[in-house]
């Protein structure tokens, strides 16, 4: 029997969401498959920054897609590049020979080896596109629950989206976006699978994620998505006993980061205005500092000189609201102004990077829905919203269950995995070897049967420094040659701890 791997997204979904009464569908996969509990996203944990990790089994310092958005220095004049916008990201692809992504990608290797990916998705048309950009080259199935122009191939698809009828619009922000939902999992249960049985097949749920950002993290309505999608899912399941499982489907069911809720806003546009920047969103006369807004911190200065960073980045440290902040390395742990990380420890270190990157500082106060994890932001939605990108626990921890013939039933593996991990494990199982550019390891603790000897147990690192007033620390774990980020946040330090750290690192 030829395996074949569907993997269902949820997207935003924390896992201490995944309660018997909330989603008792995904609560029943558990026990017949391998739920990954110390599973974790990448940084800066942002949809289309993950998605590509996804895709591709690496970090963003690998794949190059830094940020929501980001700032295109190789482009004449400099760019901002929106990865929402699926005509630039392709346009942008054709520009540059193939490189929007810098790291090969699951549509790529599956193509080289004569096998099929098919993309369902409900998210932004950018964010579609990231799951596989190069979708109409290769001639593989990509289907948006919302955006008809992002259907391809053009002509492969078009009898599917007649037979689905009208695409819905997407959801007003505040309601729940459910019948983009409930189209995909008609599509690929009554069409794609049935006239297409791809290799691999991905079916991204853009809720609950969309109503934790205008609703809450545990609002009622963000309550009514996740139930929906549960609801959703379990007509997969049903669909995998009855027949996927004995067809030789592997099942993953995942998400691609967490949530946490804003308290206080701030404005770091202000701050910088304070420290003597011009600023602004994109570049231009007069502009020593670019700002891209969200809840991950990217500055990107006209001058990038180590002086000019460490003004910048003292301006950061000197609020109350900051978290942890990476510039370009000075040695392994410490960046080019006092104070800051290497942005290699978050594998964040790309010829796109912005010169500083930050968090807002998170803390674990308890949210009005009883939810752990809080944090300053900057942007115009009231406070008590849903919140990611940087790296409090609850926003790194992330879904992953892998279920199927290949893999153990009713285990919990306590080992660190990651998002980069489950595209090798996918071409591990379809007997494709893995391309070079893929850092994710295969899950091997998970299969049933695996020639890999049991590895060494989990090393913890654990990296401190600061300046004057300003403390970050940053853990990770590394395992079988991967390495998983577990929490980033600011402390205070007082000015003599603060010196001999930053002396030490020098």
């Amino acid at each position: 029997m030829t395996p074949s791997c569907l993997l269902i997204g949820f997207d935003g979904l924390r896992p201490d969401l995944v309660t018997p009464d909330l989603m008792p569908h995904l609560c029943g996969l558990k026990a017949e498959g391998v739920t990954f509990a110390n599973h974790v996203t990448v940084y800066p944990s942002e949809t289309r920054v993950v998605f590509p990790s996804f895709v591709t089994g690496t970090t963003a310092d690998g794949h190059g897609m830094i940020g929501n958005r980001y700032l295109d220095r190789s482009a004449t004049p400099p760019r901002m590049v929106d990865s929402a916008d699926a005509a630039l990201l392709e346009r942008i692809d054709a520009e540059t020979n193939g490189r929007l992504m810098t790291a090969q990608t699951l549509g790529e290797t599956l193509k080289d080896a004569g096998k099929s990916l098919a993309v369902l998705a409900s998210n932004s048309r950018g964010a579609t596109r990231c799951l596989n950009h190069k979708a109409r080259s290769l001639g593989q199935v990509c289907l948006s629950g919302h955006f008809e122009d992002i259907a391809a191939p053009a002509d492969g698809v078009a009898g599917l989206l007649e037979a689905l009828g009208p695409l819905p619009p997407a959801a007003e922000p505040g309601t729940p976006d459910l019948e983009a939902q409930t189209l995909l999992t008609t599509a690929f249960l009554d069409h794609v699978w049935p006239q297409r049985r791809p290799d691999v097949t991905l079916l991204w749920y853009s809720e609950p994620d969309l109503s934790a950002h205008f609703s809450g993290v545990g609002a009622q309505e963000t309550k009514r998505a996740i139930a929906h999608v549960d609801a959703e899912f379990g007509r997969i399941l049903d669909w995998w006993r009855a027949e996927g499982r004995d067809a030789g489907v592997q099942l993953f069911a995942a998400s691609d980061h967490g949530h946490i809720s804003s308290h206080t806003r701030v404005s770091v546009h202000d701050t910088l205005k304070a420290a003597g920047f011009r600023t602004g969103a994109a570049p231009g006369a007069g502009i020593d500092a670019v700002i891209v807004p969200g809840h991950v911190g990217a500055i990107y200065q006209t001058d990038p000189s180590e002086a000019a960073i460490a003004k910048a980045s003292a301006a950061l440290m000197d609020t109350e609201w900051c978290g942890p902040v990476f510039t370009r390395g000075r040695n392994d742990v410490d960046g080019v102004a006092p104070g800051t990380f290497a942005r290699s420890l978050v594998m964040a270190e790309h010829e796109r990077s912005p010169d500083i990157c930050f968090c807002f500082r998170a803390d674990d106060r308890v949210d009005a829905y009883g939810l752990q994890g809080g944090t300053y932001y900057d942007n115009d939605r009231r406070p008590g919203l849903g919140l990611h990108g940087g790296l409090h626990p609850k926003e790194l921890h992330s879904l992953a269950i892998a279920a199927g013939s290949a893999f153990r039933t009713d285990a919990v593996s306590h080992l660190p995995s990651g998002v980069p991990d489950i595209a090798p494990t996918m071409l591990y199982l379809l007997g494709v070897t893995r391309p070079a550019s893929a850092t994710g390891r295969v899950l091997h603790e998970a299969l049933r049967v695996t020639n890999e000897p049991e590895g060494d147990q989990p090393q913890a690192e654990r990296f401190e420094t600061g300046s004057s007033g300003f403390r970050q620390t940053l853990r990770r774990l590394r395992h079988a040659g991967s390495t998983y980020l577990t929490g980033g946040w600011r402390d205070e330090m007082p000015d003599r701890i603060a010196s001999e750290k930053v002396a030490a690192h020098a």
